[in-house]
């Protein structure tokens, strides 16, 4: 069979599987599509099927399949991050400021903390940090993992929840938006090379200086051109960090949040992520799939996913509940926030992607890391939902 015939049997694979199993196993409540999907993509992978049916794996993910797979997965989680970029509002994080500060610094430095503890652990077996890492980046960057909260995964959840748009919503989203910068912020820290940082303080410089004079022209064309020129956008500041030694994810979130999300409709902005997620972001999680590695041993590997998750979900709580009593929030209300900002999903699987590609951890840290973060989005909405039954009287507070 040609090239391109193997290449649609698997975009057939990626696209029927996961939906015919959240579909007709009626998933939705505990594991959403983009769940099912990310799973799949782990089962599909060299690690489950390619394991079981190597034939299979040989025949359909062939060195051409999986670069044309990846190239469509990099630009899908390019325009994802975009958007995540575009949506962070930090006017609305700076009308709240001291409020938004202690929650957002507690509910991102607790887990943080546990992260980095647990991966001290980890750190001191073979096998778990990279090749190209040293220590501390290895540490910082599954503690961060650890920390990390899923921003556009959350806003599918409220929606879900119906709490989006209520006030407690909002605030959830400013705390959110707040940890967000914070991760990318430590990304770039972890990535920074030294023997490329007159290469990457000139990118920075420029950028700095480009954003300025592309925020000016994004202010005097009309909307329909705003969406052409930031995808340029978006393609320029990714080569520019990849260019330079970070990587063209930070470049992504960086194109994104120097925008302003009233340029563009809300509404086009929301269809937007959700035709990325429908059409091109299952490849990326098929991909995704396929880098996990089970060499060292399935046992291992769970038991640091069950290591990780517990850091993860137990900071996120601790957090939470330590910025409600600083804060004097109403009983039950640091857990339904602490269980909501425990969302990993996609942006702690991007994140985990650039540090395998950088050599920062190995495929056994790629693959705990995976499951952690698909056991931590399950649990949400089965926690939060019997507890916001409980708390309806919250949706009214404001902040």
């Amino acid at each position: 069979m040609s090239t391109t015939e193997i290449f649609l049997i698997a975009m057939l694979i990626i696209f029927a599987i996961p939906y015919l199993v959240w579909r007709l196993g009626k998933t939705e409540y505990y594991a959403p599509l983009v769940v099912v999907q990310i799973i799949a993509g782990i089962v599909l992978g060299p690690g489950v099927l390619g394991a079981i049916f190597p034939e299979y794996y040989r025949f359909v993910f062939t060195e051409d399949v999986v670069q044309s797979l990846n190239g469509i997965a990099w630009w899908a989680v390019m325009i994802f991050v975009w958007i995540a970029g575009i949506e962070l509002d930090l006017s609305a994080a700076w009308k709240h400021r001291k409020e938004t500060a202690i929650t957002a610094g507690l509910a991102l430095g607790s887990p943080l903390a546990m992260g980095c503890t647990a991966a001290l652990i980890l750190v001191a077996q073979p096998g778990w940090m990279g090749e190209a890492a040293v220590p501390w980046q290895f540490v910082l960057g599954v503690g961060m993992a650890c920390a990390v909260t899923a921003l556009p995964i959350l806003i599918l959840f409220m929606e879900k929840l119906a709490i989006l748009r209520q006030p407690i919503g909002q605030r959830i989203l400013r705390y959110a938006s707040l940890d967000d910068i914070a991760i990318w912020g430590v990304l770039a820290l972890i990535l920074m090379d030294w023997t490329r940082i007159g290469r990457q303080a000139g990118f920075l410089v420029a950028f700095a200086l480009a954003a300025y004079l592309f925020r000016i022209l994004m202010r005097r064309i009309p909307e329909e051109d705003r969406w052409y020129a930031g995808l340029i956008w978006l393609a320029l500041c990714g080569l520019g960090a990849d260019w330079c030694g970070l990587h063209f994810m930070v470049g992504a979130f960086l194109s994104g949040a120097i925008m302003d999300s009233h340029w563009f409709n809300q509404r086009q902005m929301d269809q937007l992520r959700h035709h990325v997620l429908l059409v091109v972001m299952p490849v990326f999680f098929l991909s995704t799939g396929l880098r996990t590695n089970w060499t060292m041993g399935g046992e291992a590997v769970f038991i640091a996913a069950g290591l990780l998750l517990v850091a993860s979900v137990a900071g996120k709580l601790l957090g939470t509940h330590l910025a409600g009593r600083i804060l004097k929030w109403e009983a039950g209300e640091a857990s339904l926030i602490g269980w909501l900002l425990q969302t990993k999903a996609l942006i702690m699987i991007i994140f985990a992607n650039v540090l395998l590609d950088k050599h920062i951890i190995t495929s056994e840290t790629f693959t705990a890391l995976l499951l952690m973060a698909v056991a931590s989005t399950m649990l949400t909405v089965p926690v939060v939902a019997p507890m916001l039954a409980r708390l309806r009287a919250l949706l009214a507070r404001t902040a």
